[in-house]
């Protein structure tokens, strides 16, 4: 592979505590190598950066954009696909479709034209891994990998409900390998089988799933303590129950008391922060500081913001009964999908008014998130992608984070109230740089425990984005001058110059074989298809790469 060097740029790299400093950064095998000591090492290529914003590549570590779910949404959306920007074909790209819901090889694209190169899919059926695994290798360029669904999942809670702990550690560090996942993913834990079995759900922690006489919070429980004694490098990701509710907040709070010590990341979390009466939606308001009181003082909690934009978007999620409030509340077409034993989705085009004091609201709730958390380390940037807004929205949340003045105008624009329901108008604080280099870099590396990810150091991966500084942040951050990815310029000055595939990053946790017997015989019994047939070999993946667990790594 090549080498390059960067010279004269000024890098923020807030892992190896460089913010804003003049460094020169080599490369070589598609890592960060230490300056050479060889007379005789020459680069193929130099990039003067002199006066340019360097910063490693962007990590996102909350989308969906790959499998039955994505595809099912692209589907039910045609009209969008014949307004919205194509991706033309260029001598390097293949052409594609945009809008809200992109098409595989555009995802990879428009990722890399805004300096991302890394990004998971958060909500994966382990019944249609190999789907999600064609998906994203169909995506160029950037380095991925998803997340595991389980909080639904039968075999678990049978035996959660029978406090089978071994059985359920077990049955994750099979379930996570034999999909070729990355982290276990719970989504509205109960509720969704619940929603399935009788179309209802669940609303608190202590109530009882149908058939399985088990509650959320055992569910919690079981899986982020299996996580953790797994030791996989993310911990359990969970979509609280009550997404979307006004009054939310006390389940997201009695969430986050629920694990107890373990690690845990609370996504999008902006949809889980809401005040008010769930029967009187005039009563809607945020509740982010008395969340953020809890969050501030227990550092084993992370989140994802999920960060709401206005515009057209589509919402989709493993959380059927959500779908159907959703579908009931917007009063468009909706989907409601089912899988087996292990989750159900639900999908809904969605449009966010400014002029809506709710969607006004659920906007100035996550700007609160990011304004009021204390430690930037443990907060990371995300849309939810498309639930939100699309990830393409990235420059402009950087902005309005970045400049206290441009979310003043946009609250002039909202009803009136939202002041009223909400201290963002209170808040001054604006990020830094530094900062940014944070929350979109920095934190979701090291919260989904990628060593060689979201850092200039030596042995990262040679992702790097290279920006040109602007007093208009949106600007400066939706077109950088350079994006590397593992050494290769892949965008130079707004053009994809090279697509490869990019890396599928999964792990392979430890478990005891023993187990496998009780799983096959439950599973014979109650699939649709074999135990042999389930499990995605590693010979049907593209180029990957093993993430060792936390216990590897000691």
């Amino acid at each position: 592979m090549a080498r390059l060097c960067l010279t004269g740029g000024t890098v923020y790299d807030p892992a190896n505590s460089i913010d804003g400093e003049i460094r020169d950064l080599w490369v070589e095998d598609g890592r960060i190598v230490e300056p050479p000591s060889d007379a005789d090492w020459k680069p193929d290529r130099t990039l003067d950066l002199t006066g340019y914003v360097v910063m490693p590549g962007g990590v996102d570590m909350h989308c969906h954009i790959a499998g039955p779910k994505v595809n099912t949404a692209r589907k039910l959306i045609p009209e969008e696909k014949r307004i919205a920007e194509p991706v033309r074909r260029t001598a390097t790209t293949r052409s594609g479709t945009g809008g809200s819901v992109p098409s595989t090889f555009a995802t990879g694209y428009l990722y890399a034209g805004l300096g991302y190169t890394t990004a998971f899919d958060a909500a994966v059926p382990p019944l249609t891994a190999r789907h999600a695994h064609e998906e994203l290798e169909d995506t160029p360029i950037i380095d991925k990998g998803f997340y595991v669904l389980m909080g639904n999942n039968h075999y678990l809670m049978q035996e959660l409900a029978k406090g089978e702990t071994d059985r359920v550690r077990n049955y994750v560090g099979w379930l996570v390998g034999a999909a070729k996942g990355f982290a276990c993913k719970i989504v509205n834990p109960g509720g969704v089988e619940v929603w399935k079995s009788r179309g209802s759900n669940l609303h608190g922690l202590d109530e009882t799933v149908d058939h399985f006489n088990v509650t959320p919070r055992q569910i919690i429980r079981g899986i982020s303590q299996a996580a953790n004694e797994l030791q996989l490098p993310h911990p359990v990701h969970i979509h609280c129950n009550n997404l979307g509710m006004p009054g939310n907040w006390r389940t997201t709070l009695e969430t986050m008391q629920a694990l107890e010590g373990h690690r845990g990341h609370i996504t999008h979390i902006q949809f889980h922060s809401y005040g008010g009466d769930p029967d009187e939606q005039s009563t809607f308001c945020s509740e982010v500081p008395k969340l953020v009181e809890y969050f501030n003082t227990h550092e084993n909690i992370t989140v994802d913001v999920g960060q709401v934009m206005f515009g057209e978007t589509v919402s989709m999620t493993g959380d059927g009964p959500l779908g159907y409030y959703l579908h009931k509340v917007m009063g468009r077409k909706w989907y409601s999908g089912d899988t087996e034993m292990e989750t159900g989705c639900g999908i809904v085009p969605i449009t966010y008014k400014n002029k809506s004091l709710v969607h006004a609201l659920q906007w100035a709730i996550g700007l609160e998130w990011y304004l009021l958390a204390e430690d930037p380390w443990r907060i990371a940037m995300s849309t939810d992608h498309p639930n939100g807004s699309s990830f393409r929205a990235y420059p402009q949340i950087i902005a309005l984070l970045m400049d206290r003045t441009r979310r003043e105008e946009i609250l002039k624009q909202v009803p009136t109230e939202v002041r009223e329901r909400c201290t963002l108008g209170e808040l001054d604080r604006e990020y830094s740089l530094n900062e940014i280099a944070i929350i979109t870099r920095a934190a979701p590396a090291r919260m989904l425990g990628l060593v060689n990810k979201g850092h200039l150091g030596v042995g990262a991966d040679a992702d790097v984005t290279v920006y040109a500084p602007q007093a208009d942040h949106e600007r400066m951050f939706e077109l950088p001058r350079y994006v590397i990815k593992a050494g290769d310029v892949v965008v130079d000055d707004g053009e994809v110059r090279s697509s490869n595939v990019g890396k599928l990053m999964h792990v392979s946790p430890e478990f005891d074989p023993d187990s496998l017997p009780h799983i096959r015989e439950w599973f014979e019994n109650h699939y649709t298809i074999q135990f042999n047939n389930y499990a995605v070999s590693e010979s049907y993946l593209h180029d990957h790469e093993v993430v060792p667990t936390n216990k590897a790594t000691q």
